[in-house]
């Protein structure tokens, strides 16, 4: 009879140098997807596959701003401008006209346009959640997201910042709200959470913009550098700008690019400074996810109406952005690793997976969060609370709330089978759920505790118009254009720090590649 040695006696000869090291599954097999899901103990699944070269990393990601973009990506750039043109002449119809053009009426005065802020406000969460509290715990595998999550969420906070602006109704008047000596004596309200908002969001997208910005200038200068190296070997040759106007289109991005790299020269004084800033941001960043969040929760949570005045809104809202974030870096990402050429070789299946799962974690909150608001409501014998969460489920919206329960509780729960939370189509379709349940969620909470007020004389129903609609489809537009901007002229990875996660990053990776341990 065959006795097999114990899995600990194996491991323990290995790190004693008396067997050789297993070596992780090929490419591609069945067994473990495309080689970065294996499980097995003292084996670390790749997180750059094919085997690159530091040279190769370089030239791939250097590739995508400097070759020429996909077939589809300027019909795609075109449409989605459009979306976004539309959603700048609508609001200028809005400006000119007022916001009676929305269906907001004496009962329902918040709506679509509170719904879309608060829903762009959590799609941006995820991009600080990835660049700064992964960073600060050390998870390598951010290397492959943390880029275009935190560009995702610049391009969030730009269009959450659009509808508060064009709510105030008189938008000229907005620089009210800032505590400027003016003529009226008249003094922004500083215990108003509506202000909390304004200093929280411009505060979040100035750190987030750092953050992202700095992340970049050392890959800005790699870009100006080869920019500038293709230049000096052939003067008189290369693209140019257009047949009719003498400017080479490297010249462009090496003064561009060298514009934006702010002088950085690879030095080791540079990269000390750099690393060091870096984890200052992370450490100021953090708190802003759960800050940010919580304040636009307060909103809601300090008024007096049923289904609002509650304690559980800032962590419900801080986990329900998250979930949120999470859901749209996937949306952009799964797509850009089918289209983009190698870009698999960074997103890996096991970078979706762990997506995957924090999308079932945070998933599971919220729908712990939904459960506790009726619980509370019951618990706590207010017939006006209770009344509140029976009619989000059984009154006039209940199929907008059975919507918001589909999508964000029942759909992730896919993911407990390894199958498919490991499967892209799977990820991408649970995704797109999220999303939509994640909307109607904010539009449940908004709209279903405001048309129903403690006298049925007050009561009505909101019907959301074409200005509504379009200004929403158009902040989408918006968004996929800027992202798609970000990944036609920008570095989508971080260079460095996808180099730094590589085996030949390692000091011992000579000695294990020659079969020494």
């Amino acid at each position: 009879m065959t006795t097999h040695p114990h899995p600990d006696e194996i491991t323990a000869k290995r790190l004693a140098g008396l067997s050789p090291a297993p070596k992780p599954p090929h490419h591609g097999d069945a067994a473990h997807g495309d080689g970065t899901l294996i499980d097995t103990p003292g084996v670390r699944p790749p997180l750059v596959l094919n085997n690159r070269s530091f040279g190769e990393v370089t030239d791939i990601i250097c590739g995508y701003a400097e070759n020429k973009p996909p077939r589809w990506w300027h019909p795609m750039a075109a449409i989605t401008g459009l979306l976004a043109a539309m959603m700048g002449g609508f609001i200028l119809y809005l400006v000119i006209t007022g916001i009676g053009t929305w269906g907001l009426n004496n009962q329902v005065d918040w709506a679509w346009d509170i719904t879309n802020f608060v829903f762009w406000i959590g799609i941006g969460h995820a991009g600080t959640l990835i660049s700064a509290i992964l960073c600060l715990l050390k998870q390598k595998w951010r290397t492959a997201v943390n880029r275009s999550a935190e560009a995702m969420t610049i391009f969030a906070v730009i269009c959450a910042a659009t509808f508060p602006g064009i709510h105030v109704g008189r938008q000229w008047m907005a620089w009210m709200l800032f505590p400027i000596p003016n003529a009226n004596a008249i003094w922004p309200n500083f215990r108003s959470p509506l202000l909390w908002d304004v200093f929280a969001v411009s505060t979040y997208g100035t750190v987030s913009l750092l953050f992202w910005f700095m992340g970049m200038v050392p890959d800005l200068a790699t870009l100006r550098d080869r920019a500038d190296k293709r230049l000096r070997a052939s003067p008189d040759g290369g693209a140019m700008l257009l047949p009719f106007i003498p400017i080479r289109v490297d010249t462009i991005r090496a003064r561009v690019y060298g514009f934006l790299s702010l002088g950085w020269r690879f030095s080791s004084r540079h990269w000390h400074r750099y690393e060091a800033a870096y984890l200052v941001l992370a450490g100021i960043s953090t708190p802003l996810v759960l800050s940010v969040h919580s304040i636009v929760s307060t909103d809601f949570a300090t008024s007096i109406l049923p289904g609002w005045h509650t304690t559980i809104f800032p962590p419900y809202f801080v986990a329900g952005a998250i979930f949120g974030g999470f859901a749209m870096v996937l949306l952009l990402l799964i797509p850009a690793r089918e289209l983009y050429p190698n870009m698999k070789d960074f997103v890996t299946t096991r970078h979706l997976e762990n997506m995957a799962k924090i999308l079932l974690l945070t998933g599971m909150m919220v729908g712990f969060a939904y459960s506790m608001e009726f619980f509370i409501a019951w618990y706590g014998g207010n017939e006006y609370e209770l009344y509140c969460f029976q009619n989000r489920a059984f009154g006039p919206y209940w199929w907008a709330y059975w919507t918001m329960i589909s999508c964000n509780v029942i759909s992730p729960q896919l993911f407990w089978f390894k199958k498919l939370r490991t499967t892209p189509i799977v990820i991408f379709t649970v995704s797109v759920f999220v999303t939509i349940g994640m909307w109607f969620e904010r539009f449940v909470i908004i709209v279903s505790s405001l048309h129903r007020a403690f006298l049925p004389g007050e009561w009505g129903m909101f019907h959301p118009t074409a200005v509504d609609i379009c200004i929403f489809v158009g902040s989408l537009g918006l968004f996929t254009h800027l992202f798609l901007l970000f990944l036609r002229f920008l570095p989508v990875f971080p260079i460095a720090e996808i180099k730094a996660v590589m085996p030949q990053a390692s000091p011992h990776h000579h000695d294990d590649h020659q079969g020494g341990h």
